[in-house]
């Protein structure tokens, strides 16, 4: 299993580097068909939060949903020991799920990753992993992040569980019932909204309807 570490407002040392290595290794009990752990480890420089500066952000890329997990804490270290913990509880999840659904086909890869931390703005475009790109409004302060997702066929049932999985409260995706774009969301406690995109239909020079 590949473990690939970035820093983002920081640097990674190879102490901290080797400790992940270690912690991580937890992950091939659960997930033995895991290809690759993405750790990015980030720190905000304003003083106000230090409570939370450090933070750390682990996805493990698999044959199956994208799994992940994020903590912060005013150290490192700890920071991992959350998210690490936060994580090994959704590859549990994930594991007695495909257990359940054994005699059912399972879903593709769904390449749905939420965003990353936002960082200070830059005068040109910055790209981040994942093909995400970021752009300031011209001389403004505000920070556009545009990302392109692969949205896989499933059922509602299926979005409500890889948004869990990903530890968001929102979760892209298209209904296999109407296929139809939709977004499922978290709202309070276990209740779930789901808002689906009425598509408009265009007439072309033939008269033919074209979606």
């Amino acid at each position: 299993m590949e473990i690939v570490v970035a820093g983002r407002h920081t640097e990674v040392s190879p102490r901290y580097r080797a400790h992940l290595e270690s912690k991580l290794a937890k992950i091939e009990q659960l997930a033995p068909r895991a290809q690759r752990v993405d750790v990015l480890v980030s720190h905000e420089p304003n003083p106000r939060q230090s409570g939370s500066s450090e933070k750390v952000e682990l996805t493990v890329v698999d044959k199956g949903p994208v799994i992940r997990a994020e903590a912060c804490a005013d150290d490192a270290y700890a920071a991992l020991d959350v998210a690490l913990g936060r994580l090994l509880e959704r590859l549990r999840r994930a594991r007695d799920r495909r257990k359940d659904h054994r005699n059912h086909t399972p879903l593709a890869p769904v390449d749905v990753r939420p965003p990353e931390p936002e960082p200070e703005p830059e005068d040109a475009p910055v790209q981040l992993p994942d093909g995400v790109v970021e752009t300031t409004l011209g001389d403004s302060p505000v920070l556009i992040r545009e990302k392109v997702h692969r949205a896989q066929p499933m059922t509602v049932d299926d979005a409500l569980y890889e948004m869990e999985l990903v530890g968001h409260d929102f979760f892209l995706f298209v209904d296999a019932e109407t296929a139809q774009p939709a977004v499922a969301y978290r709202r309070r406690g276990w209740s779930y909204g789901v808002i689906k995109l009425d598509t408009p239909v265009a007439v072309t020079g033939t008269g033919r309807a074209a979606v």
